[in-house]
């Protein structure tokens, strides 16, 4: 079996279903709210950045405790991060390019989905700071992309399948996550928009599937043109880069060696023929 920095054990999986509630509660509430409310995204956003940022540091400190992160795990996480922070900026603006989707694919592939989800959150945030791209959007930003690589990580074949059979499963993984991802910010910033027309508007109290159907034309008619660029980008860079960079992060992966017992020499047993000695 190959190694992965961060196993899921139970203190990281329950903070990662923790997440995932909360993140699911962000995301749709609105649709269920009364229309008198008066609560939007705008209101909500803060109080989910103070969650979400202590249930990250909560995912990798319960890593740690379940044995499965070390410090060349969180040295990977940073380089990793910086690298899609990095790219980003590259594409962002321009017909929803964005290059870093295929580096969260694939590392969440090889580094397993505790170590995506991490991953995932931790660029988007890097990247904001970057790019100033602070504002009510980021917490969800970190959430979708955190879903987006923990799903990589969950995809089926990762010890036996490899090749063009895998660059193919990933690519379509891709494709269809850069959709998903687009539909969730859409949602996010949907209930805040008032007034463009009777087909498409969020009515705060109408029926859910009234609401969801004019989401859908909303989708349809203003974005979905730039979450196909997305994921064209992102399956085109897949297999051009993608079978390069997979055995480069398992080559980095073995190298470290994350799930190697600790263990220190005796004195007297460092010579040929002595095995050992584990403190």
């Amino acid at each position: 079996m190959s190694p992965r920095p961060v196993r899921i054990g139970p203190r990281a999986a329950a903070a990662l279903v923790l997440v995932t509630l909360i993140g699911v509660a962000a995301f749709g509430w609105p649709l269920l709210a009364d229309a008198r409310s008066g609560l939007s995204h705008s209101q909500d956003a803060p109080w989910l950045f103070a969650a979400l940022l202590p249930l990250l540091v909560a995912v990798v400190v319960a890593t740690i405790a379940d044995n499965g992160m070390d410090a060349k795990a969180v040295a990977m996480l940073g380089v990793l991060a910086a690298v899609g922070a990095a790219l980003r900026p590259l594409g962002a603006g321009t017909a929803g390019l964005e290059p870093m989707f295929f580096l969260m694919v694939l590392s969440g592939r090889v580094l397993g989905p505790g170590f995506g989800f991490v991953l995932g959150a931790v660029t988007m945030f890097a990247s904001a700071l970057l790019t100033g791209g602070v504002g009510p959007w980021m917490p969800f930003q970190m959430l979708a992309m955190g879903w987006f690589s923990l799903g990589a990580g969950l995809l089926p074949g990762a010890e036996g399948l490899r090749g063009r059979a895998e660059l193919a499963l990933l690519a379509a993984y891709g494709f269809l996550g850069s959709f998903a991802y687009g539909t969730l910010m859409n949602l996010q910033g949907w209930v805040l928009l008032q007034g463009m027309g009777q087909g498409v508007s969020f009515r705060p109290g109408d029926p859910v599937a009234e609401n969801l159907a004019r989401f859908a034309a909303y989708c349809l008619a203003t974005s979905l043109g730039w979450d196909l660029g997305r994921a064209a980008l992102t399956v085109v860079l897949t297999f051009a880069l993608g079978g390069t960079l997979l055995r480069a992060l398992r080559r980095a992966t073995r190298k470290a060696a994350f799930d190697a017992p600790v263990s220190f020499d005796s004195a007297g047993g460092s010579g040929p023929g002595h095995a050992p000695e584990r403190v």
